[in-house]
């Protein structure tokens, strides 16, 4: 497994979204800067599900909110936890840090429905949209519909369950370590440990049993698809070719409703290509924002 030794340590900032206390982490870059990244990480995560992939774009300053909700932000008091009202983060991260129009939108899973959603109500806002491992086809309509059905009965117990009970439910470990075995494709027993290590960390930071709840409805009822046609940002789609979230078929049917889009197709990778195949991913990314694949 390749985890760049390097590690750019970086400053936090305090926003406010709706009644959340947001935290944004800004990764500098290595020397001078070759533009900015604003990063949103999938559902159930926060900011260090993307850390592999800010080591391997060093020459880029990276800015990573954690969602409310998710990591060091808190709930939204009143609002619910779905994508369409997270696109609101990216509105009020990009004004109050300034963000340039110049800068790339990314997103993963969760994520890149929360940044195709923002891009198509406000096009100009960033120069390009990365989506890694796009939400292509809504999951109780295709091959892991019994799956989603399941999954949405569990965090819907979760929630109504006594509080004690539903957190012990929601962050049991034994749970976690079945999503991080399902998901992962990867044969390297040290890729697979590092998986397993990080959402055993991560996966039980969530706010509120109902901010957990909202959010994975929405990952399951909204795509990225909803919105395609509205982007008109020249648009980079990095897929895994074993990805049960998203066929390549489906994915490629989300690229034609772009007005620009590609596909990249990482081979033998899943849902988790931010973990299993960083420096790939960023090698597309970099790729695609220099022109030079």
């Amino acid at each position: 497994m390749d985890i760049p030794s390097d590690y750019r340590a970086p400053w936090v900032t305090r926003h406010r979204h709706l009644g959340s206390d947001l935290a944004v982490r800004t990764y500098p870059s290595r020397g001078p800067s070759q533009g900015i990244i604003l990063a949103i990480h999938g559902f159930r995560g926060d900011h260090h599900g993307l850390d592999l992939l800010v080591r391997n774009l060093p020459g880029y300053t990276v800015i990573v909110p954690d969602l409310p909700g998710f990591g060091d932000s808190t709930a939204y008091p009143d609002a619910r936890h779905d994508a369409a009202t997270q696109a609101g983060v990216i509105e009020t991260v990009r004004a109050e840090l300034g963000i340039p129009a110049s800068a790339v939108l990314l997103g993963h899973s969760f994520g890149t429905i929360v940044a195709s959603r923002y891009l198509a109500e406000h096009p100009g806002r960033f120069a390009s949209l990365v989506l890694i491992n796009p939400i292509c086809e809504p999951a109780l309509e295709g091959s892991q519909a019994v799956f989603s059905r399941v999954a949405a009965g569990y965090y819907a117990a979760g929630r109504m369950l006594p509080e004690r009970l539903g957190l012990a439910v929601l962050r049991n470990r034994l749970i976690v370590d079945v999503m991080s075995a399902a998901m992962g494709t990867s044969g390297d027993p040290r890729t697979q440990a590092y998986v397993v290590d990080q959402h055993r960390r991560y996966f039980s930071r969530f706010a509120t049993r109902a901010s957990l709840q909202e959010a994975f409805a929405s990952s399951i009822t909204d795509t990225v698809r909803d919105v395609a046609a509205e982007v008109e940002e020249p648009t980079l789609l990095i897929v895994g070719a074993l990805d049960d979230l998203g066929s390549i078929e489906g994915q490629y049917s989300l690229a034609a409703r772009f007005p620009q889009a590609r596909v990249e197709v990482i081979a033998g990778v899943g849902h988790l290509i931010h973990y299993e195949r960083p420096r790939t991913a960023a090698r597309m990314i970099t790729g695609f924002l220099t022109g030079k694949n």
